[in-house]
């Protein structure tokens, strides 16, 4: 199987993030699921890295911005964000899904993957799951639910 690390990062989410009981107690249980869904080891341990940066980036004390601001992506984030990736991540924050803080977030967890893949929209919108999740401290729990509801099921995005 020719997978990338979204994919397994999709596949450890899509099975582990809503089945607590079912979950593998370490990493090596989630490990061994991985290598018998048949990833690679190579892009399981990139997926574990990836993830750790997630915990990481969550800690990091991100200062907060003005509601006038507008952030620019640098040439390489452009570069590796498809154009309606793009739009979609300024319509999440503009729509209060994100915060300044958690759209940094997302820009180093693409960042964090290949530097040759450009992210499309549907990949994005799995990193955005993820770091939602990952900070739900923060999140209403029906945005979350409504968040997931959008990327499981394909529906066009409505915030209210």
């Amino acid at each position: 199987m020719k997978e990338g690390v979204i994919d397994v990062l999709m596949y450890i989410f899509s099975s582990y993030a809503d089945q607590d009981e079912n979950l593998p107690e370490d990493r090596d249980g989630i490990d061994a699921d991985l290598r018998a869904a048949g990833f690679e080891p190579i892009e399981i341990d990139k997926a574990f890295a990836w993830l750790d940066g997630l915990a990481d980036d969550d800690d990091s004390a991100v200062t907060d911005q003005s509601a006038n601001a507008v952030r620019v992506l640098a040439p390489e984030e452009s570069a590796r964000l498809a154009y309606n990736a793009q739009g979609f991540l300024m319509f999440l924050e503009q729509s209060g899904v994100l915060t300044s803080r958690l759209r940094e977030m997302v820009i180093n967890r693409v960042m964090a993957l290949e530097a040759d893949a450009e992210v499309d929209v549907e990949e994005l919108k799995w990193i955005v799951m993820m770091v939602l999740f990952n900070s739900s401290d923060e999140q209403d729990e029906n945005v979350l639910m409504h968040y997931e509801d959008i990327v499981f099921a394909d529906q066009p995005a409505v915030f209210h």
